[in-house]
């Protein structure tokens, strides 16, 4: 595990820091001015002000060199240590621990703690106490305009530093709980987005499948039509008849889909009409495909698996045979599906010995009407739809998905795996 951790959701904009450190290098300049022009302390104001033009080169560098719209941790990190070290020296030479404007110094630490990672803020609240315990021994004393030098008592001198650092450690505390709670609720909404994006997807497809049950019924009744009558014509002919009935079938089961989907979507089918076990799903899932496909379907099993029954479930029936439709239509000549279950999980594996995926999709496979640059050369359809409707319906059952390129096949591999104690629920 690295030390700097960074998500989309740990990280600064930039924007807003560079907002934020004009604001307070204003503020520097401003109280340097009055108190050596107006209210005459005595201090070295030339040197002050290097100081102050060193934090003002460090936002130019920002704005004109560092060219991310984002701050990462590491990035952050080494910045907010220039405004500690940097308001650090200033104090320095303006009274120290005495000075009021100490308690600025907290400013980057907890600002830090609610956007960025722990271990950044961890850095930075230590380095926060090592200034302040060193501006607690070490600084230049700030004369009053009556040369008058400021006293203050131990007692209160030292409990400064002690109620600096407590303040420190309780402002970052709350300030990482609440930025947590924010992180999380911008997870959960970011999910959520997705979800519904998904469903409204969905939704779109229901639409488009209903709207093509009426279109495709008159091309399928006319196919059934001449099917028949195929068939009348050739009752000689011994070596089409099968093909000719298994086409009829075909048909017929394309006929009845299509009703259903017109009728009633929310219809269950009657492929599976019993509760049973994932290898019987796949089991009678791969009978199907095997009327009409001339690919070899191998089917292993972990010798210690302990199945797990499955309710009749119609999303998990066509979410498992759009994944192993897919690779029956771009394998070459074998399909290898594994089933894995013990006391904890119960998990499908399906390979198959085509191409793969193209490398330029495999970060957005599962997005509907998604197709390669290959596809797109060769004016190919390349929807994606298979992959979109069957990875939205396992999910919406608790299953995992992971897409990939096989590490031991040249094709693709689809691992699906659930929660035992999920299954139960559906």
């Amino acid at each position: 595990m690295k030390f700097f951790e960074t998500s989309k959701f740990h990280t600064l904009k930039k924007s807003t820091y560079i907002s934020l450190r004009w604001i307070g290098i204003i503020g520097q300049l401003i109280s340097i001015y009055i108190v050596y022009f107006f209210l005459k302390f005595e201090f070295d104001f030339f040197l002050s002000n290097i100081i102050i033009f060193i934090g003002i080169l460090s936002n130019l560098f920002l704005i004109f060199v560092y060219n991310k719209t984002q701050l990462s941790d590491k990035s952050a990190l080494i910045f907010f240590i220039i405004d500690i070290f940097q308001l650090g020296f200033l104090i320095y030479l303006t009274g120290g621990i005495t000075n009021p404007f100490i308690v600025f110094l907290l400013i980057p630490s907890v600002f830090a703690s609610s956007n960025l990672g722990i271990r950044t803020n961890l850095l930075l609240v230590i380095t926060t106490i090592l200034t302040i315990i060193f501006l607690t021994f070490y600084s230049e004393e700030l004369p009053s305009p009556l040369n008058n030098h400021f006293h203050v008592d131990p007692y209160y001198y030292y409990s400064i530093p002690i109620s600096l650092i407590i303040a420190l450690i309780f402002l970052n505390y709350f300030a990482i709980v609440f930025g947590n709670e924010s992180r999380k609720r911008k997870e959960a909404l970011s999910k959520m987005e997705k979800v519904m994006a998904q469903e409204h997807e969905m939704l779109s497809l229901g639409g488009q499948a209903a709207a093509a049950a009426h279109s495709l019924g008159t091309p399928l009744s006319t196919i059934k039509i001449i099917s028949q009558e195929l068939k009348d014509q050739l009752q000689n002919r011994k070596d089409l008849n099968s093909d000719i009935e298994l086409l009829i079938s075909q048909v017929e089961r394309c006929t009845q889909i299509l009703k259903k989907l017109s009728l009633n979507p929310n219809e269950e089918d009657d492929f599976i009409h019993e509760d049973i076990d994932l290898r019987g799903y796949v089991s009678q899932i791969i009978s199907s495909f095997q009327e009409t496909s001339n690919k070899n379907f191998v089917l292993n099993f972990d010798q210690d698996s302990n199945p797990q029954k499955i309710s009749n479930s119609i999303e998990i029936i066509y979410g498992l045979r759009n994944f192993i439709g897919n690779a029956n239509k771009f394998a070459k000549n074998k399909i290898f599906i594994t089933i894995k279950s013990n006391n904890n999980y119960s998990e499908l594996v399906i390979e198959d010995d085509g191409q793969g995926y193209p490398s330029e999709i495999l970060s957005k496979i599962g997005e509907p009407y998604l197709r390669s640059l290959n596809e797109k050369k060769e004016k190919k359809t390349g929807l994606g739809l298979g992959i979109f409707i069957g990875k939205t319906l396992l999910e919406k059952n608790f299953a995992s998905i992971k897409c990939q390129n096989s590490k031991t096949r040249t094709g693709a591999e689809v691992c699906i795996r659930w929660k035992n104690e999920d299954l139960s629920k559906i």
